[in-house]
């Protein structure tokens, strides 16, 4: 792991059987709530950085967009009244509280690491620069992109693909509760059907529930791949990041089988 001032790292990950050497892991906030009905869990935020802290050592730069819903949802805000702008910022607010504690728990494994906001707040975070968090990635840093977009009316999802195309992601990872991408609800559905590879243009005319249609028209115009997985069991970031068939592939062109 680096983190000084000297010559950059030489450790080339795809030399050590990975696929991607840049990633972006989108972490909903209802995955760091674990078992709990709310909040943070810490066996989450453990599991989470030991998974970034073995690719932040073998090279692989990682940045990281996490969600606020396991503290506040600016979406169920506004429904129940509340001003749409004012619920999204609080909601924005949230992320940032998420991303610290992810920042607390990968600095306790000793992977140095930026949060970066998009909403000014110089004393818990920096300001979102886009050549300055790619000096961090180049520099062996974890960056975590804190209060999405800066903007309300955008999800973090969009903020995913956003940062994802600034920073010249290879690929995103999203991390979830289930295990890729099904053609309707498989808790509802038991005869539910998953998809190996799905295209952009399937999701938004299917509407999948991978990203909002924004996000997902984002990383289709940038040609993005979306890798869409089940957080909850330990080794499958890595196992992701090494190409293993983990989860959904969503891609520009579908290659092999589209469903399994």
């Amino acid at each position: 792991m680096y983190g000084g001032s000297g010559p950059l790292p030489t450790l080339d990950p795809l030399e050590r059987g990975f696929r991607y050497r840049r990633v972006l892991l989108k972490l909903s906030g209802e995955a760091l709530m674990g078992e709990k009905p709310f909040g943070i869990d810490p066996e989450i935020i453990k599991l989470i950085a030991r998974e970034v802290a073995a690719l932040n050592s073998n090279g692989v730069e990682v940045a990281i967009v996490v969600g606020g819903g396991n503290i506040f949802r600016g979406l169920a805000a506004s429904a129940a009244g509340m001003d749409r702008s004012t619920a999204d910022y609080m909601g924005m607010l949230a992320t940032v509280m998420n991303s610290l504690a992810l920042q607390d728990g990968l600095e306790k494994h000793d992977v140095k690491t930026r949060v970066q906001s998009a909403i000014g707040m110089n004393e818990v975070a920096e300001p979102f620069i886009r050549r300055r968090a790619v000096r961090h990635l180049e520099k062996g840093r974890v960056v975590i992109f804190a209060a999405g977009t800066g903007n309300p009316y955008f999800t973090t999802d969009t903020a995913a693909s956003l940062r994802a195309a600034e920073i010249g992601a290879d690929v995103i990872l999203k991390a979830t509760k289930v295990d890729g991408v099904y053609d309707s609800d498989p808790l509802k559905n038991p005869n539910a059907t998953k998809y190996q590879e799905v295209s952009f243009k399937d999701v938004l005319n299917l509407e999948l529930k991978v990203m909002d249609a924004t996000a997902i028209s984002l990383c289709k115009d940038t040609d993005i791949p979306i890798v869409v997985f089940d957080l909850s069991h330990p080794g499958n970031i890595e196992k992701v990041v090494r190409g293993e068939p983990i989860g959904t592939l969503v891609t520009g062109e579908v290659t092999h089988g589209k469903r399994r």
